[in-house]
């Protein structure tokens, strides 16, 4: 199995990287890319990611056998409102999105009964950094990628999206949208709020230079998703709204529990809290 021609909209990190995985593993012939930024398209033409681009989201699809959006979620309704009129029955359509039940309810407004072509997916995988020049050819080697079927998709049609991700190397797993966006909550989502608010945190405080120089490497490590893209992380934080505010209440109440042991001295409670939390991410990084 493999694809005659990928469009690609959105030729970031995360675009980028699948066209090139894809390339490198001779399972795509031609990948065209999409976008507004004519500058950033030529860029990623003369890195070899893409063979050719456009600016007009139309023709890049047309004769397309998988389009690959990997847009901000803001953004998603409208690629689709452009698409969908030129989409031939023979074309597949997934995402990058990182929250699913939002996607997928645009996508349910937009396509109508073409919504069969399209099937929902999240790589989980990336860095802080953005842009074409981000990309690498080996980003998905071993990390995960979830597709969310809808039950209009054939399964043949997810065996495809399916089939070009462990092309790209990736491991592919299968759960409901919902399902998908409270777990990613958790573990991505909430870990990237609490960087963007400690580091805003102690840059309000009078002696931030003082507190940033002596920063060690436990801060920089905690920090690092801090420097990702801010209008991704807007974008997720409202389109996954429920399930973001659903984990945050969580952490805030785990919290609590630290706060108050802190203030009774109660050594126990913390070297129990620490200790069971230790043993839980030592099982989960074996």
């Amino acid at each position: 199995m493999s694809i005659d021609r990928l469009c690609v909209i959105g030729v970031g990190l995360i675009g980028g990287s699948l066209a090139l995985a894809l390339k490198k593993a001779g399972y795509c012939k031609h990948v065209v890319g999409a976008g507004r930024n004519e500058q950033r398209l030529a860029h990623a033409v003369e890195l070899g990611i893409l063979d050719d681009y456009t600016l007009d989201y139309a023709q890049a699809v047309t004769g397309a056998d998988v389009v690959f959006v990997a847009v901000p979620l803001g953004a998603m309704a409208e690629v689709f409102e452009k698409i969908e009129p030129v989409l031939s029955p023979q074309t597949l359509v997934t995402d990058a999105g990182s929250a699913k039940h939002s996607v997928v309810e645009d996508a349910m407004r937009v396509f109508g009964d073409k919504i069969n072509q399209f099937i929902p997916g999240h790589p989980i995988a990336g860095t802080e950094k953005s842009g074409a020049e981000a990309a690498f050819d080996s980003l998905y080697q071993e990390r995960r990628v979830i597709l969310t079927p809808l039950e209009e998709n054939a399964q043949s049609d997810v065996e495809t999206i399916k089939s070009m991700w462990q092309a790209a190397g990736a491991i592919v797993d299968e759960m409901g949208d919902r399902h998908h966006d409270l777990v990613l909550a958790g573990t991505s989502h909430l870990p990237h709020m609490l960087a963007f608010a400690l580091v805003d945190c102690l840059n309000s405080m009078e002696d931030v230079d003082e507190i940033f120089r002596f920063a060690a490497g436990g801060f920089r490590d905690f920090t690092r998703i801090a420097s990702s893209d801010p209008t991704m992380w807007r974008d997720i934080c409202l389109s996954n709204r429920e399930a973001v505010l659903v984990m945050m209440e969580r952490f805030q109440n785990e919290m609590a529990i630290v706060k108050t042991a802190i203030e009774n001295n109660d050594a126990n409670a913390l070297y129990a809290l620490f200790s069971q939390a230790k043993s839980a991410r030592d099982e989960f990084c074996m």
